[in-house]
């Protein structure tokens, strides 16, 4: 479970812990994620996932403390410019990329002999409706791309891998709370355009998103792969 320090990802790893998966969270802040792991009875990985050098050792820590996965949900991302698409730093760009499209890529390659020889697993991605459409007032052209990316190469791993019982697919969620959107929310303005954008009344949280990326790692699901699943109050249904 990636991005595992706060928000989604703290609340995935913690269902999928009560439903008896024994968890390893990872992302870069180690003291969050040894409270967590304490917690849920997980283990702890911290790495910065932007680094493909630090990315390479975390299939190979939990084959060690846990045995082989049978589950990636990769769910690690984020912005590093809110400039408009014509001034994005190429520097920005590169990291934005490779912290949600690269390292999402590398995770499932590493997990795939694994999940291989156990027969089966499951890859779950977590993307954005800005893969989706784009969002007026909120520049993220970098962001847009690897998160339309991320779908792409959600279908094409299902098609390479369904042969071995390898599903693979993507959550898109709308907006919800969380340490990238906190600025957004306290803004009454931008808490406005939120609620007038959004058919459904009530405000997302991470707890929204955690029915579906479970569902879509179990068994529930098990003939589901390649898909995007929106979950998104209705924003893209307008």
């Amino acid at each position: 479970m990636t991005g595992a320090s706060s928000g989604l990802g703290a609340a995935v790893a913690e269902t999928m812990a009560e439903l008896g998966a024994r968890v390893a969270v990872v992302a870069r802040r180690a003291d969050r994620l040894a409270e967590l792991a304490a917690r849920i009875d997980g283990l702890p990985i911290a790495r910065d996932l932007g680094d493909p050098t630090q990315v390479a050792t975390v299939v190979p820590a939990v084959v060690e403390h846990l045995g082989p996965p049978t589950i990636l949900v990769n769910a690690a991302g984020n912005r590093f410019t809110t400039a408009r698409a014509e001034d994005e730093p190429l520097d920005a760009v590169h990291d934005t990329i490779g912290l949600n499209l690269v390292t999402p890529f590398l995770l499932a390659q590493a997990v795939f002999p694994h999940m291989r020889g156990a027969g089966g697993g499951a890859v779950v991605n977590v993307s954005s409706i800005s893969g989706r459409v784009g969002v007026p007032g909120i520049p993220q052209a970098s962001y847009a791309a690897s998160k339309a990316g991320l779908s792409g190469l959600t279908a094409e791993l299902a098609v390479q891998w369904a042969r071995h019982s390898i599903r693979v697919n993507t959550v898109a969620p709308g907006f919800f709370r969380s340490e990238i959107t906190d600025s957004l929310y306290a803004d009454e303005r931008g808490a406005a355009y939120l609620r007038r954008n959004t058919p459904l009344r009530t405000e997302g949280t991470a707890a929204d998103l955690v029915g579906a990326i479970t569902w879509l790692a179990g068994d529930a699901a098990r003939y589901v792969t390649g898909q995007t699943v929106v979950v998104d109050g209705g924003w893209t249904a307008r």
